[in-house]
């Protein structure tokens, strides 16, 4: 996220997995004198990032900073070999590694080298883009959050999107909050809704449904939105180019020149010094560099996420995916780091368990 925006999940549905009262967002902005509250009071990007950092001091304080740069399986299990030379045998492997490799670039735009189209990810600072002018591609958080930061760093920026308009969250209203509304909207870690509401509180039921009912459910569910605080900071600064979608790209004297096609099949020419595709994230495992292209093939094959049993495991023994590339098994919920309060303790007790009963076996 740039620096100085706001996370777009409510208090509540931010916090970090631990077994513990004490390590929720809640009680570290409390011990702090750090405004806090459940819903309605947007936190800070900085705010979340202390916390954390005091969360993996706390908790995993022995985290390792080293890429893993091949994971392969052998007689043992799996070996792995990270990118500082050191290797070692597991059992068992969770691959918990986020959104990082998973951004997505339209193939109109992904041709283009890097220094004119890069992806939001890349970028929590816009002073590089000073005086530029740059056309941000999206609708959702991340292009609100973008375009807002580089207006701010002085930048020309407009927003480029197939919708008719942005969509931002509704401004939460302590006043609306009454037992009718909380039974027809009941609030989730992942949206208001009984459809969000399912998604959040029953992974398992979800991860049991047929498979076409899973996507109908996952693409419903992952339309974009910016967050309510947004929205003056983008309305009247910041220009929109709406209900155009881009059908060709090229370089022009050293800049971007964008063929952009309306709903009504109208076309037109867009010239700028870069393209930011704020156009988020496509799991595919192949885009994991340290997994071996045969074992992608074994894991998932004919996909781009792998199927997983009701507790993470793939089809290969011992090699287990939670997060984002788990959303197709179960649910919007790994979407979010809401998710990890469910996926974390499950393949954890798994995990014991599978572990407590192979040492009774070599012990007995």
């Amino acid at each position: 996220m740039p620096k100085g925006m706001f996370l777009k999940s409510d208090g509540f549905a931010s916090n970090l997995s631990a077994p513990f009262q004490a390590s929720t967002l809640k009680a570290f902005c409390a011990a702090r004198g750090i405004a806090y509250a459940a819903q309605g009071l947007p936190i800070a990007l900085d705010t979340f990032l202390e916390y954390a950092q005091s969360f993996r001091q706390r908790f995993v304080p022995r985290l390792e900073e080293v890429n893993v740069a091949s994971l392969t399986e052998d007689a043992a299990g799996f070996r792995i070999t990270l990118q500082d030379g050191t290797i070692f045998n597991a059992q068992n492997a969770v691959i918990a590694t986020g959104i990082t490799s998973f951004a997505y670039v339209p193939a109109s735009l992904a041709a283009l080298p890097s220094e004119l189209v890069s992806h939001s990810f890349a970028h929590r600072e816009g002073d590089s883009f000073r005086g530029r002018d740059v056309i941000v591609v999206g609708a959702g958080s991340s292009a609100t959050d973008t375009a807002a930061m580089l207006h701010d760093a002085g930048a020309i920026v407009r927003i480029m999107a197939r919708t008719c308009a942005i969509e931002y969250n509704s401004i939460p209203d302590p006043a609306a909050e009454t037992l009718l509304h909380r039974i027809q909207r009941p609030a989730s870690g992942i949206g208001r809704g009984w459809r969000s509401y399912l998604c959040a509180t029953a992974p398992l039921l979800f991860h049991k449904l047929p498979e076409p009912i899973r996507k109908r459910a996952i693409q419903s569910h992952m339309h974009p939105a910016a967050g309510w605080f947004m929205r003056n900071k983008i309305e009247g600064r910041i220009p929109c180019l709406f209900g155009k979608k881009i059908v060709d790209a090229n370089i022009l004297n050293g800049r971007v020149r964008l063929e952009l096609m309306s709903d009504f099949g109208n076309r037109e020419l867009v010239d700028c010094d870069h393209v930011v595709a704020a156009t988020g994230y496509r799991p595919d495992i192949r885009k994991l560099s340290f997994l071996q292209r045969e074992l992608c093939d074994r894991i998932a094959p004919n996909q781009m996420t792998a199927p997983l049993s009701d507790k993470f495991e793939t089809q290969v023994p011992g090699l287990f995916i939670i997060g984002p590339a788990a959303i197709n098994s179960f649910g919007p919920l790994m979407r979010f780091m809401y998710g990890a309060e469910f996926a974390a303790p499950h393949v954890a007790a798994h995990l014991e368990r599978r572990v407590s009963i192979s040492s009774a076996r070599r012990a007995a």
